[in-house]
């Protein structure tokens, strides 16, 4: 398995990743360009030690990759968002 800190580059800090983190417990990356949604899945868990329900991938018109990733019920995504700094 690759390097959990090279597959997830940094969290968006948007009024949509902000919204989605209340209403969805969800937090947007960017991540590598190659990275599945296992790798994602796998980093962010390993990375932030909690439970991953679910990863959707987006790659932008820029040709960035973002994965929403869905935190399961009992790991809230503010809380995450809190120890990154993104509130």
């Amino acid at each position: 398995m690759k390097d959990p800190y090279s597959i997830i580059k940094n969290p968006l800090s948007t009024e949509k990743s902000i919204r989605l983190m209340e209403s969805e417990n969800k937090l947007i990356f960017a991540v590598d360009k190659k990275a599945t949604k296992q790798d994602i899945k796998r980093s962010v868990e390993k990375l932030f030690k909690a439970k991953v329900k679910k990863v959707n991938t987006f790659i932008t018109q820029a040709g960035e990759k973002r994965a929403y990733v869905r935190f399961a019920a009992d790991t809230p995504a503010i809380d995450i968002a809190t120890q990154l700094g993104l509130i």
